[in-house]
């Protein structure tokens, strides 16, 4: 109940005006905002739909999946399904992002181990 209760949106008016609006470029799981967020379930389907839709229309859809991935593994499961369903191609930027402001801190702690053979301390890194 503490949703938007409306939506702005950028469109082409000369699509719409023509009936040729249709589509998305991108969809994700969720805002990452509610209690549940990016299930791998959920994220499933939604990469199978775009994976079946690609294949009715040559149409690349991309996916983003946010909320709740926090941790450099979470991010590589989201990675691996990608990969494994659309294909390479779709692990470009313009493809799959990750809604994950949190997963940042994590990233730079298993980067200075696998340079440095040790976690940092706290005052190492800035987004400690």
């Amino acid at each position: 109940e503490e949703g938007a209760k409306e939506i702005d949106i950028v469109i082409n008016r000369t699509l719409v005006l023509t009936g040729q609006w249709e589509g998305s470029d991108f969809i994700k799981t969720s805002t990452g905002k509610e209690a549940v967020n990016a299930t791998f379930p959920v994220g499933l389907v939604m990469v199978r739909a775009i994976r079946d839709y690609y294949w009715k229309t040559g149409f690349k859809v991309g996916f983003k999946p946010a909320g709740g991935i926090r941790k450099a593994k979470e991010a590589l499961i989201w990675l691996s399904l990608m990969k494994e369903e659309l294909g390479e191609e779709w692990l470009k930027p313009e493809l799959f992002r990750l809604g994950a402001s949190t997963l940042l801190g994590d990233i730079e702690r298993q980067i200075y181990y696998h340079v440095t053979g040790r976690y940092p301390a706290s005052y190492d890194l800035p987004m400690a």
